[in-house]
């Protein structure tokens, strides 16, 4: 019987030593939260406005306010996100001196600070623009954060395509067009929805950007245009500002948490059916 040489056999189990080490940090981290938070959770809790800055009350208005940031950010950012990485994968040569500028500029502005980039959309969005503190100004302002993770990470779904296929679409008559809606970004669905996935947990955590363009109003807002708190900020506010705060920001991280995990379930879940759909229809 053959066995596996030790070398391969160490570099697995590192790899399942990593694997499993990450997902005890994230239980533990899981299991703190809601063994803190999870009492103080209710309907209320969801449902109600916030009373004496946080201590009494719920989030309700806080949890529109996110959702209301968050699809700002991705209906902005996604469209520029996938139209970039197709610009770059597709129809770009890859050693190109604009796919090269493109790249390097993309690469840049992932490692710019979360508050610089606050800094900028409360410069360009609140107060070049007139939007103010507003849900708009802080979508926009993630919109920019999250655009070098969507597009690196579509662009390198894309080029894992078999290159076959595109072949295959050329020798049957398909246009580039259509060979990119039904067989290209089908395949690559997986990919896009990892980076939409990563996308999703940046836009959800981020405080500093959002304390500079949406602002603290944890009222329940009637516009895009209207200040809105969002969870992140809220945590911050209760941990950092309030006194006998903490438990109210336990229970909020525990809402972040579950809203997070159900908004990667949504995404991989649209993209296999988005794959699964491409497949029937090829």
């Amino acid at each position: 019987m053959d066995r596996r040489p030790w070398p391969d056999g160490l570099a697995a189990a590192l790899a399942w030593g990593v694997a499993m080490g990450i997902t005890a940090v994230f239980g533990l981290v899981l299991a703190d939260l809601l063994r803190h938070g999870l009492p103080e959770i209710s309907l209320g809790f969801l449902l109600e406005a916030p009373r004496e800055a946080g201590r009494a009350g719920g989030i309700g208005p806080v949890i529109v306010s996110t959702l209301l940031i968050l699809a700002v950010c991705l209906l902005t950012s996604l469209p520029i996100a996938l139209a970039t990485a197709v610009l770059l994968a597709e129809f770009s040569h890859g050693r190109s001196g604009f796919a090269r500028l493109i790249r390097a500029s993309l690469d840049g502005l992932a490692g710019v600070p979360s508050i610089v980039f606050g800094l900028f959309g409360n410069a360009l969005f609140s107060l070049a623009l007139g939007l103010g503190f507003s849900i708009l100004s802080g979508g926009l302002t993630l919109a920019c954060m999250v655009l070098p993770i969507l597009i690196r990470s579509a662009e390198q779904a894309l080029r894992e395509v078999p290159s076959d296929y595109r072949r295959a679409a050329a020798a049957l008559g398909i246009s580039q067009a259509a060979s990119l809606r039904q067989v290209l970004l089908p395949c690559a669905a997986p990919g896009l929805a990892i980076g939409v996935v990563l996308g999703i947990g940046r836009a959800l955590a981020e405080t500093a950007a959002l304390l500079f363009t949406s602002g603290y109003v944890d009222r329940l807002p009637g516009s895009l245009l209207d200040s809105g708190r969002a969870l992140s900020v809220h945590i911050y506010d209760l941990a950092m500002n309030v006194p006998g705060g903490e438990a109210r920001a336990y229970a909020t991280a525990v809402v972040l948490v579950v809203l997070l995990l159900v908004a990667n379930a949504l995404t991989l879940g649209i993209a296999e059916l988005w794959r699964l759909d491409g497949g029937t229809s090829r």
